[in-house]
């Protein structure tokens, strides 16, 4: 299979994707304050969205019930960050397009043109290879 080259929305989509408060699940999200992870969950935070660390060896980040898998989030979730390698990108994707997540940003460094394609196909909004803290300083 072809992969088409992928490429991010516009920047209003993705102004408009983080100045609305949303529910996101942080997946790869670390108890470790020192970890990009944790940093970015603490950052959504304090802009306005709820988080929803997504770790299956902790209890709580953030003050807030880790979860196994995305399937586990009680309640719609609006979208899906993921801190985990490119090669385990897919998985994830895979997920968030099973349980009807609307959007998908995946971090810096994590590039997988696949799932972008599968998730875009099944009509998700795709970010990738950006971070949320760069963007609210390009955009805001």
């Amino acid at each position: 299979m072809v992969v088409p080259a992928f490429q991010n929305p516009p920047d209003q989509v993705i102004r408009d994707i983080l100045a609305h408060p949303r529910r996101i699940a942080v997946v790869g999200c670390s108890p470790n304050t020192h970890r990009d992870s944790h940093r970015i969950a603490r950052l959504l935070i304090a802009k306005g969205h709820t988080i929803f660390p997504v770790h299956p060896a902790a209890d709580a980040i953030l003050g807030q019930k880790c979860h196994a898998a995305l399937r586990d989030i009680v309640g719609a979730i609006d979208m899906v960050d993921v801190f985990r390698r490119a090669d385990c990108a897919g998985t994830v994707v895979d997920e968030a397009i099973a349980i009807g997540v609307p959007i998908v940003w995946l971090q810096l460094g994590v590039v997988d043109a696949t799932a972008a394609a599968r998730a875009q196909a099944a009509g998700l909004t795709v970010i990738m290879d950006r971070c949320p803290e760069i963007e609210y300083r390009r955009l805001f």
